[in-house]
């Protein structure tokens, strides 16, 4: 009796410890199950690096099921329930465990389970992360050359395409416009100027922000609202008549164009695969330059038509340019509806935690550009990926007691101050270094292209003016009585003139200056000044009609005496009407963008074979040398000849900075990295503005030298770049 309690007891205690060690088992097995869940996929395609822990797995659990499977009825926790029909094919996607689970098991320290994250420090988790990075780098590679490349990548090309060609044309409308606006708003010779400043402080700000916002809320989020806010304010620009008020929507307008390109070549290059970055990233530059191309060519065709025109009364005027500022942000229009039908970009979303999202999409790209190859049974068979671990951010809390302004000032702040914070890892080893090259080379070739784009035009003005001058013709010692003028003066100066009982009607004077002259008894009626003046005259018993003749042409002591003003016109005057100049600034910097062609498809076809860097480097240096070469251009049409080229040689070095900046930033800097990088264009532009425009008609050689220089030293930097072309997007 005795030895059958015994051995009953020992039956009962072994049988504990069988439970015991089952439960121990189960666990571990659960435990490893949510980290396989989280770290690896398996996939048709066999990747084998990532199935070396799936081997390990089977071992060891070989090894857990001896002793325990002793008879087919046998069962544990972990199994209990599972039937044999639940089974998981190839292909299908099977997601990741919830986060509410995952830090439940990880909050727990019983059973072998591993610490909370609270506890651990966070140099380690960050470690972690960057590992993690670079495993789902090398994973999503693999995955997008799954997808493959076809209609998906295209339609995404064209859409970005149009984004991006509205911030070529942003960055050329304001030149265009420059001159006509502030005419037309009567801007005094102090004021000018501030046009052509103010869009790139604008741009230079919205590229910092923007391109910070796109790398916390996703690249299509962030480009539809900035292209959103571009297309409104520009079309609510041409409507405004004060140059205040103009000048506002200009501003917040480039805030929003400004995030364009940070973004829009973030977005591309992550659905592109490695082989196919470069050059694909090179054809999509190709939309800035259509965007040059279609500015001037509207400029050309549009701004000197002034009968396309209205107003309505004298207060109102909508002349020729503004129906130009509304034809330009038509692209901006059709970026925004078109984008609205495409998807975030599925690198983003895995960056940031959101695994179901990014499968979704990338099954999507797979299966579209499938069905295009005429092949749509071909199964998408990725089902698990890695997504890195996500660490908390430590977000500063407003009290609830502040109004809703002073909380969206608040978050204003907040998210700025982030966006300055992933900027500084930037500079952090070993990117510090890589980072301070990329600056200058943006620097420097911003610098002079912008600079030498505002002097070719203002030095070719001033060629033609001087032309013009030339052929001024002067009368001195005239004497007309009783004689109707009713045709256009123009480009003449009469000295000592005497006008008695003389009709000037329905005429316009263009260019022309009168000196010392005396109108005795004349009569002005419909009469347009444009450029005209008169200077020490004398009007004795004039009339003036419905005239813009007023007290800012009346100059150098004119007198007027017992002289009548009726009906004066308002505003400042303009006009286009058979003025050659203007037809023929706009055919030159249209004859300039279409020099850009050739450099572009070179560039495209070339990138991926001769190098990033070789030609960036190549492309400055050539740039710098033909730039030179404008010291002993002396003609319009030599200097003409010169921009064509600088334009054609420039545009590859543009190219490949843009494909070598996207590629050297990880996914989670990316747009904060290529924002920043962008701004400092901006930032050069308003100084080559500045400095190139102030020596214009002064000295040619401070501009060329200075060219020449910065362009050759940025070229010799870029050479030290590291090449990117064998880089996953980390």
């Amino acid at each position: 009796m005795e030895d059958t309690y015994n051995n009953r007891t020992s039956l009962v205690k072994g049988a504990k410890d069988m439970v015991k060690e089952a439960k121990r088992h189960a666990a571990k097995k659960v435990t490893k199950a949510v980290d396989r869940a989280t770290d690896e996929y398996s996939s048709h395609r066999n990747y084998s690096r990532f199935q070396d822990e799936d081997e390990d797995e089977d071992i060891y659990s070989q090894q857990d099921g001896e002793g325990y499977q002793d008879n087919e009825e046998g069962s544990s926790d972990a199994t209990e329930g599972h039937d044999d029909d639940d089974e998981i094919y190839e292909g299908e996607y099977q997601g990741i465990p919830s986060e509410g689970a995952r830090k439940h098991k990880e909050g727990q320290v019983a059973l072998g389970q591993p610490t909370s994250d609270a506890t651990r420090d966070r140099k380690v988790l960050e470690e972690e992360r960057q590992a993690d990075e670079e495993e789902l780098a090398q994973q999503y590679e693999l995955i997008i050359q799954e997808c493959g490349h076809g209609r998906f990548q295209w339609q995404l090309f064209l859409v970005l395409g149009l984004a991006l060609m509205s911030d070529g044309v942003e960055v050329f409308v304001v030149g265009f416009v420059l001159p006509s606006a502030e005419t037309d708003m009567c801007v005094p010779d102090s004021s000018s100027g501030w046009l052509g400043s103010i869009v790139y402080v604008g741009m230079m700000l919205g590229a910092f922000f923007w391109g910070g916002m796109s790398d916390k809320f996703g690249r299509k989020q962030c480009l539809l609202i900035c292209m959103s806010t571009n297309g409104f304010f520009a079309f609510l620009s041409s409507f405004v008549q004060g140059y205040g008020f103009f000048l506002l929507c200009r501003l917040i307008a480039g805030f929003g164009i400004g995030g364009a390109v940070p973004i829009v070549f973030s977005f591309f290059a992550e659905v592109l695969s490695r082989e196919k970055r470069g050059e694909h990233l090179s054809w999509l530059c190709m939309f800035w330059m259509i965007g040059e191309i279609y500015a001037s060519a509207m400029a050309w065709a549009i701004i000197p038509h002034y009968g396309w025109s209205f107003s309505m009364g004298s207060a109102y005027q909508f002349h020729s340019w503004r129906v130009f500022v509304v034809v330009c942000a038509l692209p901006c229009v059709c970026a925004v509806v078109a984008l609205t039908f495409m998807p975030e970009s599925p690198r983003f979303y895995l960056e940031v935690g959101k695994h179901d999202e990014a499968w979704m999409i990338l099954k999507q790209i797979h299966d579209t550009n499938m069905r295009a190859r005429g092949q749509p049974e071909k199964v998408f068979t990725v089902n698990r990926i890695k997504i890195p671990k996500q660490l908390d951010e430590l977000v500063e809390m407003e009290s609830g007691a502040g109004n809703r302004v002073s909380k969206f000032f608040f978050r204003i702040k907040a998210e700025i101050h982030g966006i300055y914070l992933n900027l500084m890892k930037c500079f952090n080893y070993p990117m510090r270094e890589n980072m301070m090259r990329l600056m200058i080379v943006w620097l420097t070739l911003s610098f002079g292209y912008y600079g030498l784009s505002v002097w070719f035009p203002d030095v070719i003005k001033h060629l033609q003016a001087d032309e013009y001058a030339s052929k001024v013709k002067i009368h001195i010692n005239e004497s007309i009585e009783d004689f109707t003028f009713n045709f256009t003066l123009e480009n003449q100066i009469h000295r000592n003139g005497l006008f008695i009982n003389d009709r000037f009607i329905n005429m316009k004077l263009k260019s022309v200056t009168f000196v010392d002259s005396t109108f005795r008894n004349c009569f002005f009626d419909d009469v347009s000044s444009v450029g005209s003046s008169f200077r020490n005259c004398t009007f004795i018993d004039a009339f003036f009609f419905n005239t813009d003749i007023d007290d800012s042409k009346l100059i150098d002591g004119t007198e007027v005496i017992n002289s009548t003003f009726t009906h004066n016109k308002t505003g400042c005057q303009m006009t286009f009407d058979d003025d050659y100049s203007a037809y023929w600034v706009y055919f030159i910097n249209f004859l300039g963008t279409l020099a850009v062609l050739p450099g572009n498809i070179v560039s495209a076809l070339l990138m991926d074979k001769i190098g990033r860097l070789s030609m960036l480097g190549g492309s400055m240096v050539l740039s710098g040398i033909s730039c030179f070469f404008l010291w002993f251009g002396t003609s319009e049409s030599m200097m003409i000849f010169m921009l064509c080229l600088y334009n054609g040689l420039s545009i590859s070095a543009w190219n490949s900075l843009d494909v070598v900046t996207t590629e050297s930033f990880p996914t989670v800097r990316r747009g904060t990295g290529f924002g920043f990088c962008n701004a400092l264009c901006k930032l050069a532009a308003v100084m080559g503005n500045l400095i190139f425009g102030s020596l214009v008609g002064i000295t040619n050689a401070i501009p060329i030298l200075m060219a020449s220089s910065v362009l050759v030293g940025g070229g010799l930097v870029g050479l030290r770049l590291p090449d990117t072309r064998a880089n996953v997007l980390m």
